[in-house]
């Protein structure tokens, strides 16, 4: 089907972002795991659909685009501004879209967005959600973990991570570790609990609110906790442990035990359910996942086995898994997202899994749950070069590590003369 009847020449005004995490994230990683070309050049087909959004001054993308006339634009909604985590999270795809093609194209336009937003980087690393595409400079509005800011911060640390941790990627990781010291200045505790917490920020004021979407912030430090010398290490991962707590307890706190969209923590009350639907969103698993792939921790296996017993319990239905309007009546939507598939029960299934089912040595998560392959990257320092420097595309050797025509790591069955990527 994808090889026959796939077809992305649509007059249709789609998110850049949603575009490139679900469709070309997803085909990067149809590929990285089968080693099949169709899904490559369909991935090449839409990101070449998008590229028109990043010519803008500054390299900051419009945030919308016409994928059959290609003209880009921001939503009206966002006053002409671009979103941040709208226009930082196109790294991972794109970078692994000229790694696998070996045209630099893809890799340079959204590194540059990184290195407009490095020259006004504040000291504390933390952007508003809003940026202008003309200036490349923070527009007045929330600093926030949750919506509109939160895979910006993800993917800083995955980049890294998905070079196999090369100087070259320095930028990212003290870009990131700059970020995490901000996150750590909104860091509260609510009473009489001591549930941490992260607020969200506008001007001098701080918001005593928390998104379920900012609960993949805890994956997220545990994930990038081994990067720091051994005490910062510690410290991170343990703050990685308290936020998860905080999370897991989102659900655990209403009497569908799933979690509502966001909270708010008032004193001597400790946390109450804001805006009351739950739309089968991932955060939380993902979290867990992080969490018990890098401590071994059983608790979060059983924490994770309770969530999902509720999705069980509230959500299936004969036809699949539907949102709730209130988690705490239970009254039901009637709307199955597309990340519940591609996230939410993923890293419910890899909570359950070996390790050795895509291995994080081997394999970065994109934002929207999609393995691609760690390559190395040795390409001239971006940072330095300031974007006008072609990186070189180098693939590292390819692992086949089959038996009978499957791989073992991954449990994939590939094609006649195919190997895993």
């Amino acid at each position: 089907w994808v090889a026959k009847s796939l077809d992305f020449n649509k007059d249709y005004d789609a998110s850049v972002f949603e575009t490139t995490i679900r469709v070309v994230g997803g085909l990067l990683s149809a590929y990285d795991l089968s080693g099949d070309r169709v899904f490559l050049e369909k991935a090449r087909d839409i990101a070449d659909r998008l590229l028109p959004a990043w010519d803008t001054t500054t390299g900051i993308p419009y945030n919308v685009i016409n994928l059959a006339h290609r003209n880009p634009h921001n939503p009206g909604w966002a006053g002409g501004q671009s979103i941040l985590a709208d226009s930082g999270t196109e790294q991972l795809e794109f970078i692994a879209l000229s790694q696998r093609t070996g045209d630099p194209k893809y890799q340079e336009k959204v590194e540059k967005v990184i290195v407009t937003l490095n020259k006004t980087f504040p000291a504390d690393g933390l952007l508003p959600i809003y940026i202008n595409p003309d200036s490349g400079t923070g527009a007045s509005s929330t600093i926030t973990f949750g919506a509109m800011g939160d895979s910006f911060y993800e993917y800083l640390l995955k980049a890294w991570i998905q070079g196999n941790k090369t100087s070259s990627l320095k930028l990212y990781r003290d870009m990131w570790e700059t970020s995490m010291k901000g996150l750590q200045s909104l860091i509260r505790r609510s009473t009489p609990s001591s549930f941490a917490y992260i607020c969200e920020k506008n001007g001098d004021s701080l918001t005593d609110k928390m998104d379920e979407l900012a609960c993949f912030a805890p994956g997220m430090l545990a994930l990038g906790s081994s990067g720091y010398g051994p005490d910062e290490a510690k410290k991170i991962l343990s703050l990685a442990e308290e936020l998860a707590w905080t999370c897991y307890n989102f659900y655990q706190s209403t009497p569908t035990k799933l979690a509502g969209e966001n909270y708010f923590f008032h004193p001597g009350q400790d946390m109450s359910v804001g805006t009351s639907w739950n739309i089968l969103r991932p955060e939380t698993v993902e979290s867990l996942f992080y969490l018990w792939r890098l401590t071994g921790n059983k608790t979060y296996q059983e924490w994770g086995w309770n969530i999902f017993q509720a999705f069980e319990k509230n959500s299936r239905i004969e036809s699949g898994y539907v949102g709730l309007k209130d988690v705490n009546t239970g009254i039901k939507d009637n709307m199955m997202q597309s990340f519940f598939l591609a996230e939410t029960l993923k890293y419910l299934y890899l909570l359950f899994s070996p390790p050795t089912v895509i291995p994080l040595n081997e394999w970065v998560f994109n934002t929207e749950a999609h393995p691609l392959r760690i390559v190395n990257r040795d390409d001239a320092n971006f940072a330095a070069s300031k974007g006008q420097q072609k990186p070189v595309i180098k693939i590292r050797s390819r692992k086949t590590g089959r038996l009978g025509g499957v791989d073992r790591r991954v449990g994939v069955r590939f094609p006649p003369g195919e190997h895993a990527a």
